[in-house]
């Protein structure tokens, strides 16, 4: 994997959609890398309206339904540890993907998380996730702990 990127739900439609191209005309697709999608869509609202699909250029997506708080609220989501562990397995069969694009609907809390995770995951700087945004700490939490299980469970 050579790179991270966060985004809202909007820009990631975006990303995604420069890599378009109409049929024989592959040329002319704005982006031609290959990349795999961590969708993460609210509850209350039953998603986005949409999801994302493998294709040529995507090569795996994993959509997941959870809301950004970080403790128990009646009515909401909380992120658990079933799927941190979701996550980290798609990252871990992804990791040959160019990018690796991760979205909430704004792309500022639990996108964060996940992206300062990845980063984290494979050795690589997470700090930029801290320095301009607030990840959502039970995400990032959950997923590093998650991680430290998977790899115990690993070494036995």
């Amino acid at each position: 994997m050579k790179r991270v990127i966060v985004k809202s739900v909007f820009d990631a439609f975006d990303y995604v959609m420069a890599h378009y191209y109409p049929a024989g005309l592959k040329d002319l697709a704005e982006k031609k890398d290959t990349y795999a999608v961590i969708s993460i869509q609210d509850t209350h609202t039953g998603g986005f309206g949409f999801k994302f699909m493998k294709s040529e250029c995507c090569k795996g997506v994993l959509t997941l339904y959870f809301d950004d708080i970080v403790k128990e609220i009646e009515g909401a989501v909380l992120f658990s540890e079933e799927q941190a562990e979701e996550i980290i397995s798609f990252i871990i069969r992804n990791r040959n993907v160019d990018t690796l694009l991760i979205h909430c609907y704004g792309g500022q809390s639990r996108s964060r998380a996940v992206g300062a995770f990845a980063l984290r995951m494979f050795g690589k700087d997470e700090t930029r996730y801290f320095e301009d945004g607030v990840p959502n700490s039970r995400v990032y939490e959950t997923l590093c702990c998650k991680w430290e299980e998977m790899k115990e469970r690993k070494q036995d």
